[in-house]
């Protein structure tokens, strides 16, 4: 089953969950049991904030694999960077048969930390398109007593579609390059592709400007439905909509040419994407090439792990060698890993031993006796 969640904004997302979330209707659970008065439900209550306030600095794109342990309760959050105009997906795998749910929300860390989106492992994929360059905050937390198993991956790709036909189309000047001897730096991107070859609309929108003259030459604007954002086409030879047409991704709007300034130029689409507040980089709206992580080593996370010599954390924490670890997950870099305090370390697999042994005995015992549903 695949699932997505889109936001238009990080104002207007904020109201999508007028209902509760999958974790907010499990902590009630917890709470109309008064599991929430047990030792277990107040860990599960207390690391789900806690792993917010620690969250685990990756760039994407990213790939892990990860096991949650039932005798304790578990939470992992994995902090980014994300540009306005990307489509960040998510791909949530359960590699267990068992009734293992992992529930995953999605933040925007700012003056303080607002969720976007939630989803759990009934969805196995999920999307958000990022209109607010930032940072973000994924947090991946199971059900209480769960254990098994599970596979994150998070790909980066365009929010819009390309907006010029053909394979010989490609971008060959980018977003602040010089222009006019460096009196001025470049407001778009510019794809080359021969002449004529058709300009498209890049998302769903209406025409607000056709125009003629300028530095611009013939050029087509157009606004994306339900949305404050405007896309700019310009140096085109024919232009082929006019004002107040509504257009549907993938239409033609123009051909591509040379006019305008760009006469002594090969033919190329010049291509804009503004907002209220301006001119954005267009590059990440449209870019063809979809980033995705390569597959990360196989490991037993089952049982435990010895730090073989002193390493720090990424908040600049000492942790002496011979510290067990409790191993969360596995990426390229190596372990994700439990301190006994708590706190999450990532260490090279060469900088630890693995202990054959489970790390605690009791956790067949405990996911006997207690399954919330």
């Amino acid at each position: 089953m695949a699932m997505a969640l889109l936001g238009s904004s990080c104002k207007s997302v904020k109201n999508i969950f007028a209902n509760k979330t999958p974790h907010e209707k499990y902590a009630d659970k917890l709470e109309d049991r008064h599991l929430d008065e047990t030792p277990e439900g107040r860990q599960w209550l207390a690391v789900s904030k806690r792993a917010l306030e620690d969250p685990q600095p990756i760039q994407l794109p990213y790939r892990q694999n990860g096991y949650f342990h039932a005798d304790r309760a578990g939470a992992l959050a994995l902090e980014f960077n994300a540009d306005f105009g990307e489509r960040i997906t998510f791909d949530l795998a359960k590699k267990t048969m068992n009734r293992f749910v992992i529930f995953a929300d999605l933040f925007k860390q700012d003056e303080k930390t607002t969720r976007l989106l939630s989803a759990d492992t009934s969805a196995n994929q999920f999307s958000f398109e990022v209109n607010e360059t930032g940072t973000y905050i994924l947090r991946l937390q199971p059900q209480l007593f769960n254990s098994g198993d599970y596979s994150l991956s998070i790909s980066v790709g365009p929010s819009l579609g390309f907006p010029v036909l053909g394979s010989k189309a490609s971008v060959g000047s980018y977003w602040g390059d010089n222009r006019d001897a460096g009196k001025r730096s470049h407001e778009g991107i510019d794809i080359f592709a021969p002449k004529l070859t058709p300009a498209v609309a890049g998302a769903d929108g209406v025409v607000t400007g056709v125009k003629e003259g300028g530095l611009g030459g013939k050029t087509v604007w157009l606004r994306i439905k339900d949305g404050n954002t405007f896309l700019y086409y310009a140096h085109l030879d024919k232009q082929l909509v006019q004002e107040g047409q509504s257009v549907k991704q993938g239409e033609v709007v123009g051909l591509v040419g040379n006019t305008g300034n760009a006469k002594h130029t090969p033919s190329h689409l010049h291509f804009g994407v503004y907002t209220s507040e301006g001119p954005v980089n267009p590059l990440p709206f449209v870019n063809r090439t979809i980033k995705t992580a390569p597959a990360v080593a196989v490991k037993n996370l089952s049982g435990s792990l010895k730090l073989l010599k002193a390493q720090k954390t990424a908040q600049g924490v000492l942790v002496k060698a011979n510290t067990e670890l409790l191993p969360l997950a596995v990426n390229a870099k190596g372990y994700l890993a439990e301190l006994p305090d708590g706190n999450i370390i990532q260490t090279p697999f060469t900088a630890v031993k693995v202990l054959p042994q489970p790390i605690r005995q009791q956790a067949q015992k405990l996911a006997s006796v207690a399954t919330i549903k």
